[in-house]
């Protein structure tokens, strides 16, 4: 039996996420491999290098910091999360992530990225967070239009939820056949097309692949949703709707998400144990 854990992005959504996996850590709830969005990227690593409580502790601590994610860092910076605090800064010194267990656990971290030349996604394994292979987190979230274009070994990234929000499809194309899907938006959500296409346009008119894939999200997006709902995977998600905005700053509504992941968890806690032991 092989398990994958396959985590949805959102931006400050994404620490429903983070209370999800904690819970999972605590309780010894293993997964051969990770397959992270955006935010999911960004708290799943933590929970490879079994940091339980990280994404919590310093999502509070540095609310406020401009440099963590204000509309104020992507004027003077062109990205709304500070790069050089953000992926060196906290992760080196402030809340130090740890290197050596990521690297020697046996679960497997793979990071979605959208390749902006090909509108496609790319699923990169990482072995290591060290060097150049930081910037794939970064790149799976760097949200369009507020986010400078990272480019990575010739290649140009953005946001991977632009191009697979929920990897479902590739965690079966990859083999495993235990699939735990954590979304971050509750049932019946459906996402609606994106209203400023002439925006996309006009801003990425050098890349008509990445364009037609922005046009085309909120059908991939969906049909995603449907696969998965028909399937046998092992499916978490919010149980109630929380107000959060992608940038929050209200702490009481942050720990609200985060708290309302880790209730979910434990609630269908048995219910998973059953799952992964059939």
């Amino acid at each position: 039996m092989s398990v994958c854990f396959v985590l949805e992005g959102g931006a400050k959504r994404g620490i429903y996420t983070a209370g999800v996996l904690d819970v999972f850590l605590e309780k010894g709830i293993t997964a051969d491999a990770v397959i992270g969005v955006s935010a999911g990227a960004i708290h799943g690593c933590s929970y490879v290098s079994k940091q339980s409580g990280r994404s919590i502790r310093y999502n509070l601590k540095y609310n406020h910091d401009y440099r963590f994610m204000s509309y104020r860092s992507w004027l003077k910076t062109g990205n709304i999360v500070d790069t050089e605090f953000s992926y060196h800064e906290l992760p080196d010194k402030l809340d130090v992530f740890d290197h050596d267990t990521f690297e020697s656990s046996e679960t497997k971290f793979y990071v979605t990225c959208t390749n902006l030349e090909t509108g496609q996604a790319e699923y990169i394994y990482c072995p290591s967070l060290r060097g150049k292979n930081i910037d794939y987190i970064r790149a799976s979230a760097s949200m369009p239009f507020v986010s400078q274009i990272v480019e990575i070994d010739g290649k140009k990234y953005l946001d991977g939820g632009i191009s697979d929000s929920i990897p479902f499809a590739m965690a079966k194309k990859m083999g495993y056949d235990k699939i735990v899907v954590i979304e971050t938006r509750p049932k019946g959500y459906r996402k609606k097309a994106f209203p400023m296409m002439f925006l996309a346009k006009l801003v990425y008119r050098q890349y008509p692949k990445f364009v037609e894939a922005i046009q085309n999200r909120h059908k991939m997006y969906n049909e995603e949703l449907e696969q998965i709902e028909r399937s046998k995977a092992f499916l978490l998600r919010p149980s109630k709707l929380v107000q959060i905005s992608k940038i929050e700053h209200d702490e009481e509504v942050i720990e609200e998400m985060y708290n309302l992941g880790r209730f979910d968890a434990t609630q269908r806690l048995k219910a998973l144990r059953e799952y992964l032991e059939s």
